[in-house]
């Protein structure tokens, strides 16, 4: 009898060592979980004080419900063939000696491990599916669009709707699958169900048919996979467009196909050898696939590209470079271009522009990218103000005629506030931004400066005349928070502005609207404490029972927050309608994928000297509609989404999802109506498309012998042109109206073509001004197609021959005297006088600290004559004979710089005298002389033309300050074919 003594008994745990652990562990869990409330929490305020808590709700579920279907999606399948393995396995099976020490190791944790796998993988598998619950949503409340696809005859909301999500959960069910076969594998291995040695694979009957059902399934899921790649080649790039040509049409598709059949054949086999137990068949049925999937999908293409297509490219691609015109000029909105054939006058008469003086009256001299400065240094009035920099380009009726102008509202400059930037100061008292300023797009002072329209604080002009709301609480440089309101009869403590009555130094007010959820409360204050990690908020005295507080303020984030299925513009713009300031924002719906719709990188498309590229969560796009305007409230941050493109299917679907978070456009005032516009990076990405997609002929379109580009900007070679909204008339139409223009030259490779203009593009952007009805032209692009026959320079050309002109550069090193900086502004090409008028002009500024660019010349061009004035009506009455019949806004205009002398005509123009005339072509000659000399490198000769040019220059000096400058200068241009591309 053998005596087994008794193991000694384990330590007893440290009892209060394990409740601390424990409290500890609940206390941590308990933060992190109310960070969390937290957070959840003062969103649900913000969407609740906004009236969209229906778009947070509708996130919320959404992520909530693909979670738990993700996570049982996953985590059921695998519980599921861990316990069968483990429950099937051979029970008097012999293990290897390394199997036995594998389940001493794995059997202690057994347990664990059955649960506590599937969670893990369910875990990820519920993250991934709560990510695509947008794609689910969408295929759920998809539309038809009543438009068929060229080579399957389905409508293609099909592919906008139902093909992303089959497409995602063939890939999460393949993934499901795949992961429950590997564990099956490895538990089965683990407990004997499958055995590997003396060369021969042993498995378990029941392991076989849980292995094979497995691979079966795979199978099938991979069949369906190929057979959806069959719709999915008509977004997929080929060779030469998007969609499949000829190859992908008869030889792609049906080998994807047959692929697609073959891989359910071999799926049934491995079905069979459930139950029969042979797996020879299935496994050659696997090779054959693989063999067959290179063959099909590889080689037969291969063979007919070479052997067939090539040889006879044009004939067989034809129909399908058809398809793709036809698609990609649907998908953005390019299909009805109005072209007309142009062909430009290039020789300029007197009384020219007599026909077009109502299009010359609004001919924008004011450069919005270069006068900030300028408006800064005369209406910022403290340096805790700034302006946006480019302005904003509106247009206001005032008394009855439309006026084009420059906008931009007072903001909030906080980092301006140095020692003085507490958090009481940044919080409480400065606020909010005062008053907008605008100025006359066409006229100019006599130093050179805007000519305001609205401006000062407090606020004289016609906006005032108005009594609009001035302040800006909400705009893209406010505060990151702010906290606003009081009592009644409480003092104000907010900063107005800084001028007060009866001698004071500012003037106070306290918020009055809806802008923000209230912290009134203990709670709510220690919500946003956390939220902003401020602890200032929980403790202030200033925070009151009737404080709200505005964050999330830059109106891009509002509406991108409320309308989360949107790409928004990148130039919001304020203007002042019934009586607000409202931030007016176009929003778009894309997708990348309508069929047979060539692609384009949205971010490089919009990209231009204006606008830095975007980053966008959806860059490579081939559809786009101007869907959604979006308004939002300076003063209280309201938001108004409207449906814009009502016949849209992406926002058809995205109503059905989102039910009632947009009003009708139709319930836009008519104040609102008027200062609505065809959105910018529409129109760029629009001219992206038409540089390849203008040409109709499938012939043309395979030789590329007619691809345009937009012209780099002539300040910015690295970067493209910016469109440019202007009130005008096209050839086509009977009256000027406020659109949107911009130009092509012929594409090249390298940059090697010629910088002459191919093409010229606008777009009506007035949208009417009466409620409930959109104007017929609205948003119509006509396009000239100038002749091959007549050499209209390009903007990069013009640019060049201003540069390079002898007579101009002795006028522009006058400007640059002392510490001056000449500044070209944008250059501006406009369809007038039969032909293309191009309009730019010239600002000086000190090269010091304080900079304050003016008006100081124009350049103009009409074929290959150009003219450099003092103002834009000089520039056109020299550049046509004297007199341009033209009506501009600088008509009346002395400018200062001109001095009081010589001789005035009846348009108010100064003529120069004979003496400057003369010294200013004594100028040009030593300046022609002395670069001659320096190229030749007779040094002598330079420093005599240099001394003679020096002379030159003093007397021009002299004759100003006389009052005798102002001289004008007409010359004409090189050619064209002889001007270097600039």
């Amino acid at each position: 009898m053998t005596t087994t003594s008794a193991p000694n008994q384990a330590t007893p745990p440290n009892r209060s060592r394990r409740i601390v652990s424990i409290t500890l562990a609940v206390i941590a869990a308990l933060v992190v979980a109310f960070f969390v409330f937290a957070n959840l929490y003062s969103d649900w305020l913000w969407f609740a004080q906004l009236g969209f808590t229906g778009v947070l709700t509708t996130q919320w579920i959404g992520r909530s419900v693909m979670f738990v279907v993700g996570f049982l999606a996953m985590a059921v399948p695998v519980w599921g063939v861990i316990q069968l393995a483990y429950r099937l396995r051979p029970v008097y099976a012999r293990l290897s000696s390394q199997l036995d020490r594998y389940q001493e190791v794995v059997e202690p944790l057994r347990r664990l491990a059955m649960w506590g796998i599937p969670i893990f993988f369910g875990f990820f598998a519920g993250f991934a599916a709560s990510a695509q619950w947008e794609t689910t949503w969408l295929w759920v409340n998809g539309v038809a669009t009543s438009v068929t696809d060229p080579q399957f005859g389905l409508d293609t909301g099909f592919y906008l709707f139902g093909m992303p999500f089959y497409a995602a959960a063939l890939g999460f069910a393949s993934a499901v699958v795949l992961v429950c076969l590997l564990l099956t594998g490895v538990v089965s291995y683990l407990y004997g169900s499958v055995r590997v040695g003396q060369r021969e694979l042993r498995i378990s009957k029941a392991a076989r048919i849980q292995l094979a059902i497995l691979a079966g399934i795979y199978l099938l899921l991979q069949g369906a996979s190929l057979w959806l790649d069959r719709f999915r080649s008509l977004v997929e790039p080929s060779e030469r467009i998007t969609g499949p040509g000829y190859v992908g049409a008869n030889a792609v598709i049906p080998g994807q196909t047959i692929l697609a059949i073959a891989a359910v054949i071999v799926a049934l086999a491995f079905f069979v050898t459930a139950f029969l137990g042979r797996w020879r068949y299935p496994l050659i049925g696997t090779a054959l696939l693989v063999v067959s999937a290179i063959v099909v999908g590889a080689a037969i293409p291969w063979a007919v590209t070479t052997f067939q297509v090539r040889p006879n490219q044009l004939q067989l691609e034809s129909q399908y470079f058809e398809r793709n015109l036809e698609g990609t000029k649907a998908a953005y909105g390019i299909d009805k271009v109005e072209k007309e054939n142009f062909q430009a006058t290039t020789e300029a008469e007197a009384g020219q522009l007599r026909n077009d003086a109502e299009s010359t009256a609004q001919l924008r001299i004011m450069d919005p990218a270069i006068i900030g400065p300028t408006v800064r240094q005369l209406e910022q009035y403290r340096a805790y103000y700034q302006f946006t920099n480019p302005l904003d380009v509106d247009r206001y009726t005032i008394n009855g005629q439309t006026q084009d102008t420059v906008v931009s509202l007072r903001e909030l400059n906080m980092s301006q506030l140095g020692d003085a930037a507490s958090w009481q100061n940044t919080t409480l008292v400065y606020t909010h931004g005062y008053g907008m300023v605008a100025a006359a797009g066409n006229e100019r002072t006599a130093d050179g400066d805007p000519v305001f329209l609205e401006q000062a604080i407090p606020g004289t002009g016609f906006l005032t005349d108005l009594k609009y709301e001035p302040r800006v609480y909400f705009g893209e440089t406010s505060p990151t928070y702010s906290i606003v309101g009081a009592p009644e009869g409480t003092d104000p403590i907010e900063l107005d502005y800084p001028l007060g009555a009866d001698g004071g130094s500012d003037t106070r007010t306290t918020f009055s609207g809806d802008g923000g959820p209230s912290v009134g409360n203990v709670f709510n204050r220690l919500i946003y404490a956390l939220k902003f990690q401020s602890e200032q908020i929980l403790f202030s005295d200033s925070v009151n029972a009737d404080s709200q507080i505005l964050y999330e303020r830059s109106p891009k984030d509002r509406v991108q927050k409320v309308a989360p299925y949107l790409t928004l513009d990148s130039d919001p713009y304020p203007t002042v309608v019934d009586g607000r300031i409202k931030w007016v924002i176009d929003g778009y719906t894309t997708s990348a994928n309508y069929p047979y719709s060539t692609g384009v990188s949205l971010s490089r498309a919009i990209a231009d000297s204006n606008n830095p590229a975007p980053t966008y969560a959806l860059d490579d796009i081939n559809y786009i509609r101007n869907s959604v305007k979006a308004t939002v409230d300076a003063y209280d941050g309201s938001v108004n989404l409207y449906a814009w493109d009502d016949e849209d299917p992406l926002l058809q679907a995205w109503q059905k999802v989102y039910p009632s978070s947009l009003q009708p456009w139709s319930e836009m005032s008519a104040d609102l109506m008027s200062h609505v516009r065809y959105p910018t990076d529409l129109m760029k990405v629009q001219r992206s498309m038409l540089g390849v997609y203008h040409v109709d002929d499938p012939r043309s379109f395979f030789q590329q012998d007619n691809r345009w580009t937009t012209p780099n900007d002539p300040q910015d070679p690295a970067t493209f042109q910016p469109p440019y909204y202007l009130t005008m008339k096209m050839p086509s139409q009977d009256d000027p109206t406020y659109s949107m223009f911009t130009s092509f030259i012929p594409a090249s490779q390298g940059g090697q073509a010629r910088n002459v203009l191919t093409g010229y593009l606008a777009v009506d952007s007035n949208a009417g001004n009466e409620k409930g009805t959109k104007r017929d032209d609205y948003g119509r692009l006509r396009m000239l197609v100038i002749d091959s026959a007549t050499t209209v320079p390009g903007p990069g050309q013009v640019q060049n021959t201003f540069d390079s002109d002898t007579a101009v550069s002795s006028q522009i090193n006058i400007l640059q005297q002392g510490q001056s900086e000449v500044l070209n502004g944008n250059l501006l090409t406009l369809p007038v006088g039969g032909g293309l008028l191009y309009v730019q002009p010239v600002f000086v500024q000190s090269s010091g600290d304080t900079q304050l660019p003016q008006l100081r010349r124009v350049l103009v061009a009409f074929g290959n004559e150009i003219a450099f004035e003092n103002t834009l009506s000089e520039a056109l009455d020299t550049l046509f004979g004297g007199d341009s019949g033209a009506n501009t806004g600088d008509e009346t205009v002395t400018p200062s710089d001109q001095g009081e002398g010589g001789s005035t005509d009846d348009g108010g123009t100064v003529a120069p005298s004979g003496d400057y005339a003369a010294a200013l072509q004594e100028a040009g000659d030593a300046l022609a002389a002395r670069q001659a000399a320096l190229t030749s490198g007779d040094l002598a000769a330079f420093a005599q033309q240099d001394a003679r040019l020096t002379a030159a220059v003093q007397r021009l000096l002299a004759l100003e300050a006389e009052g005798q400058g102002g001289g004008s200068i007409a010359t004409p241009a090189p050619t064209p074919e002889a001007t270097p591309a600039g």
